[in-house]
């Protein structure tokens, strides 16, 4: 994993960011998920440009299904835009960098 894309576990999903303040992006991934492989990098380019104004995140699929499930999410990667605390936006799939960059910049 990333410096600069942790991944947290479900007490720090509660903590930091249903708890948090400000912008999150949180990715449910899976090891053994392909299409969560490929956004990987995207997601460091993108915590690179946004470090400061916004977090992001991992949470792991096969460890923490209760968060999953809490959720709804039946799909991977699916990423969420939490802003404190709050869900406010959903994207599930691989996307490209650009799509990705606009989800956020709707939320800063």
């Amino acid at each position: 994993m990333s410096e600069l894309v942790p991944m947290i576990t479900a007490a720090q999903f509660e903590s930091d960011v249903e708890g948090g303040s400000g912008v999150t992006l949180v990715d449910f991934y899976a090891d053994w998920c392909g299409p969560c492989k490929m956004i990987a990098p995207v997601l460091d380019d993108l915590a690179e440009e946004f470090e400061g104004k916004l977090k992001i995140v991992k949470i792991n699929a096969d460890e923490e299904a209760d968060v999953l499930s809490k959720y709804g999410v039946r799909g991977l990667p699916t990423m969420m835009v939490f802003k404190d605390g709050e869900n406010i936006d959903v994207t599930v799939g691989a996307h490209p960098y650009s799509a990705i960059k606009a989800m956020l910049l709707k939320h800063l």
